[in-house]
Formats: structure tokens, sequence, C-alpha cells
């Protein structure tokens, strides 16, 4: 076996791979969920996944990025590790579309009209009027297990993009938020 094709393999084609190979698997995974079971049961189904898998998601994630939790004293420091969560986590043509912007005791996120992964996955399956966002749950998961009071702004259920083809609001940190 030859490791000179790889040793030209660069991190971020690395992490390309990875990201686009979890994000395949996460729908699929949905898809067969709902194609058995039906598009409610994966929506629950999907959501406590996601609960589970988050508390150590964003654990390793402050490991990795050598944050503590101690360190996310407001907004900006939240937004920060948000910023660099998402762009490990997910594929560069992915989180080029999603931005996070800090402002007291909010922040704003936005996804480019039309370009929300999940929301072209569920689109393409048909089942978009019925999917209920995983993204945002996910970092709202994120948020409780590190202890930061959060909601969102508008309150996210089912897709917003379905809507209107736009997935934007805030996460509000709880009143008196401070470490």
């Amino acid at each position: 076996m030859s490791f000179d094709r790889l040793d030209r393999v660069t991190k971020r084609e690395v992490r390309d791979l990875l990201g686009k190979g979890w994000l395949t698997h996460d729908g699929m995974w949905f898809l067969a969920a709902a194609d058995q079971l039906g598009v409610e049961a994966a929506n629950e189904l999907n959501r406590r996944a996601i609960r589970g898998m988050s508390e150590f998601e964003v654990r390793r994630l402050l490991d990795t990025l050598g944050v503590s939790a101690e360190d996310l004293v407001d907004a900006g420091a939240i937004a920060t590790l948000l910023e660099d969560a998402l762009a490990l986590l997910l594929p560069g043509s992915v989180a080029e579309h999603f931005e996070v912007v800090p402002g007291g005791d909010r922040i704003h996120w936005e996804w480019e009209p039309g370009a929300c992964f999940a929301y072209k996955g569920m689109q393409r399956a048909g089942l978009l009027e019925a999917y209920e966002c995983g993204v945002i749950y996910r970092i709202r998961c994120w948020f409780e297990h590190l202890g930061i009071p959060a909601d969102t702004d508008p309150v996210v259920g089912k897709c917003l993009m379905a809507d209107d083809g736009r997935c934007s609001g805030d996460f509000l940190i709880g009143q008196g938020f401070s470490r």
C-alpha cells in the first residue's frame, strides 16, 4: 500500500470527507426510520439521539478546541465556540453557508437561502413539510449540556426554510447569564 497519495490529502479534505460521510449517514438513517416507522417517529428518535449524542459531542469539542466551559462568559465567547465547532464538524461546503453573529445577549444564526443541508435532503426526500429541525436543536442541546440557558427566536420546530426559503433567528442567552 502506498501512502504517497494519502500524504497529499489536506486536513480540509479529510475533514470534508468525514463530515460529508457523517451527514450522509445521518440523512440515510432518518430516511430509513421515516420509511419504516413514519416521519413523526423518525423526528422523535432523531431528537432523542441528538440529545444523547450532544452531551459527549460538546465535551469532545471543548477538549479538542482547548476551551473550558468557564471560558464561555458571554455571547461573543459562545459564538466563537459555535463557529469553531461547526467549522470542525461540518464540511466546508456546508459550514461556509452558516453564519453566527454575537450581539448583547443574543447570537444570531443564518443560513443562506436554500443552503441548509438538512433542508435540501428533506426536500429531495419529500419529507420537508413534516421534518423537525435537528440542526438548531443540536446546538440548543450543546447549550443545555454546557449549563447555558438559551431559547430561540423564533421557536424552532418544523424546518423554518420550508416556510419561506430562509432559516435565521437568534439564540437568546438566558437573562443574567454569567460565569
